[in-house]
């Protein structure tokens, strides 16, 4: 848990794609239906990345077996003070294989769904290329 709270706090996008699970699903909180897949996963984070600002955690709640976490947000987006939670589990590899992220308030969800959106061709591009590249490696 510690190396994906880290790598978040740090913007070291290269450290979270290395701790997500293949088949990771991520939950977004503006969009309807999850996202199941390590590519688009590692490319929505990337986007996340460049639209929050002073991004910082402020609490972490584990369970005792340190599989699952809620980690507790604050950052800025597009002027709007955002307020959240990611709440991470574990697999048994240690790897993430769901990340579920809730935001507050909705002026803040609805300037983060604005600024993600603006985001969605780049992050898109960046998961099919992922994908053909691991492909051509297999």
């Amino acid at each position: 848990m510690h190396t994906f709270r880290q790598a978040v706090e740090t913007h070291d996008a290269a450290t979270i794609e290395a701790t997500l699970a293949d088949d990771v699903v991520f939950t977004s909180p503006v969009a309807f239906k999850p996202y199941p897949g390590k590519a688009i996963t590692a490319a929505i984070l990337r986007g996340v990345l460049r639209v929050f600002e002073d991004f910082r955690y402020v609490r972490e709640i584990i369970d005792a077996d340190g599989r699952d976490a809620a980690l507790v947000f604050e950052a800025t987006v597009d002027g709007k003070r955002v307020n959240g939670c990611d709440f991470v589990h574990l697999n048994e590899q240690g790897k993430v294989d769901e990340l579920t992220v809730m935001v507050r308030p909705l002026s803040a969800a609805t300037a983060l769904a604005e600024a993600m959106g603006a985001q969605f061709e780049q992050i898109q591009r960046e998961a099919t290329e992922q994908v053909q590249r691991e492909t051509a490696g297999a």
